[in-house]
C-alpha cells in the first residue's frame, strides 16, 4: 500500500495545500543509544483528523511526545506551518498552536472544571471569556458543572475536561494520546464522537489509539506504525478494509482491546 492522503473520511483525493504539520524521518528515544522511532514520517493537513495505530511498543505515543517536545528528536525534523519546531519546548509549542492531551494525569483533580480551563489559558488570561464561550458551545455540560472539582468526575468526563483545557489556547492542531484508554465501551464511543466534533469545529487532530477499528472509522487518514516506522498509510476506511492490514495488525489490536476491556470489568 502506497502512501496516500485524503480530503475527507474515505476519500483518496490528496489535499493540494502544504501540510500544517509535518514530521520527516524522525529518530527519537528516551535512553541514549536506544531509539523508539526509527525514521518515522507524518503529515497533517488543515482540517484533517489523522489516526495512528499499531501494536504495543510500536512508538505511537513516543511520536506524539516527539512532536510536542517531550522526547528528544535525534535526527529528522518537525515543521509546523512552515516553521521548524524540532525539539522546541512544550510551552513554546502551545503558544505556536499545538495542543497535547496525555493519556494519564491529564487534569488537576483538586481544581474545579473552571479552574482547569483557566490553567489551559494561563499564557493569555484576557481571552478567557471568549475561549470559555467556545468550549461551552462544544461541551455544554462543562458550563453547567463549571464549579465541580475535576477529581469527582468520571473517566470520560475528565477526558472531556482535558480536551477542553488543551483547546483553550485555540490550537491549530491537537495531539490526543489514547483518549479512550480505560473507558467503558459507551464512554469510548462518546470520546470518538467528541473528537470528531472538535475536528469539525476547525481543529486538525492527530489521535493515537489502541481501539484501531473505531479510530479508523472516524479519521481521514491513518498511519500504521511498527517498530518505530510507517508500515502503512492510507485513508482510514481503506486501512480498515485492507486484507494485509487486517491480517498483520487489526486482529492483534482487537485482541489487545478485548483483553483490556475484560480487565476493566473484572
Amino acid at each position: 500500500m502506497t502512501a496516500t492522503t485524503a480530503a475527507g473520511p474515505g476519500s483518496s483525493t490528496p489535499p493540494t495545500s502544504e501540510p500544517l504539520l509535518r514530521a520527516d524521518n524522525l529518530v527519537a528515544g528516551y535512553v541514549p543509544g536506544v531509539n523508539i522511532l526509527n525514521g518515522c514520517d507524518l503529515e497533517v493537513h488543515r482540517g484533517e483528523l489523522v489516526g495512528i495505530i499499531g501494536p504495543n511498543g510500536a512508538g505511537k505515543s513516543t511520536l506524539l511526545k516527539a512532536l510536542f517536545g517531550l522526547v528528544n528528536v535525534r535526527s529528522g525534523s518537525v515543521v509546523l506551518d512552515g516553521q521548524d519546531i524540532t525539539n522546541h519546548r512544550a510551552d513554546s509549542l502551545v503558544r505556536r498552536g499545538v495542543g497535547f492531551v496525555p493519556q494519564n494525569n491529564n487534569v488537576f483533580p483538586s481544581l474545579t472544571i473552571e479552574e482547569n480551563l483557566q490553567m489551559g489559558l494561563f499564557q493569555a488570561p484576557k481571552r478567557y471569556a471568549e475561549r470559555f464561550a467556545f468550549i461551552v458551545d462544544l461541551f455544554p455540560i462543562l458550563g453547567d458543572r463549571r464549579k465541580q472539582r475535576a477529581g469527582s468526575l468520571s473517566g470520560g468526563e475528565r477526558q472531556m475536561v482535558a480536551m477542553a483545557r488543551a483547546l483553550m489556547m485555540e490550537p491549530s492542531v491537537l495531539l490526543l494520546d489514547e483518549p479512550s484508554a480505560g473507558l467503558s465501551p459507551v464512554r469510548q464511543d462518546e470520546t470518538f464522537i467528541r473528537t470528531r466534533r472538535i475536528n469539525k469545529a476547525g481543529v486538525s487532530i492527530v489521535i493515537v489509539e489502541q481501539n484501531a477499528r473505531r479510530a479508523l472509522q472516524i479519521c481521514d487518514r491513518g498511519y500504521v506504525l511498527d517498530q518505530g516506522r510507517n508500515a502503512y498509510t492510507a485513508p482510514g476506511r481503506e486501512l480498515m478494509n485492507d486484507p494485509k492490514v487486517i491480517e498483520l495488525y487489526l486482529g492483534t489490536l482487537a485482541a489487545d482491546q478485548e483483553t483490556a476491556d475484560r480487565a476493566k470489568l473484572a
